[in-house]
């Protein structure tokens, strides 16, 4: 099998898993992360194989969904993978960029030491803000019944995974908490570029929502 027939049929696998999912993490966040990956690595001396499969891979087993067990995401990858004969050399470096791609909490850092693994995490951190993460947050928030927002609630930077992912603030808390921060822990220029933008209407519209919610506009 060709690496343009792999990455094909691993693109109808992802969309079949994750099509009609509700809570922001659906098939259409994968093709967007898919297509911004693609974007960015176009400007980078990466391996295109190794980002297109890790951008349609990163969140069949997305730790949010299985009890926060990180290890989920990697194996399933790992399984798939291996059903396609794709080089072990390839598959653990997909593997481990999985493994340390998804945010963490404010006060946690984790490296990504290849390019590739920095163009996916660009790329996935891209769909979080901006328009798209404004719809996307809410959605997630939906899914897992939390308040809108509650002035009682401060937000917290979280200084651990342990305490980020067992968080059950409210919805508007997640902006300061992980989306408002995003523009400042981008790696690529193509990236922090079009994150401007997105950065900038986030701030506009908690702007408007707070002065809704005083009743000023």
């Amino acid at each position: 099998m060709s690496k343009e027939e792999i990455i094909a049929v691993t693109a109808q696998h992802v969309q079949g898993l994750l099509s009609g999912e509700g809570s922001g993490h659906d098939w259409w966040h994968i093709y967007r992360v898919w297509n911004n990956a693609k974007h960015i690595a176009a400007t980078e001396q990466a391996d295109l194989f190794v980002v297109e499969l890790t951008a349609l891979l990163h969140d069949i087993g997305d730790h949010k969904f299985h009890n926060g067990d990180e290890t989920i995401g990697p194996k399933m990858a790992e399984e798939w993978l291996n059903s396609l004969q794709v080089e072990e050399q390839v598959i653990n470096h997909i593997c481990a960029i999985i493994k340390d791609l998804s945010f963490k909490g404010a006060g946690t850092s984790s490296a990504m030491p290849t390019i590739e693994g920095r163009i996916v995490q660009d790329a996935d951190r891209l769909d979080a803000i901006g328009a798209i993460g404004i719809a996307r947050t809410f959605a997630y928030g939906g899914h897992k019944g939390r308040e809108l927002y509650n002035p009682a609630v401060a937000p917290v930077l979280h200084d651990s995974f342990e305490a980020y992912k067992s968080s059950t603030a409210p919805t508007i808390n997640h902006f300061y908490e992980k989306l408002l921060l995003l523009k400042d822990r981008l790696h690529t220029d193509s990236a922090k570029a079009i994150a401007q933008e997105r950065h900038q209407y986030m701030e506009q519209f908690l702007d408007q929502f707070f002065a809704e919610w005083e009743g000023k506009r």
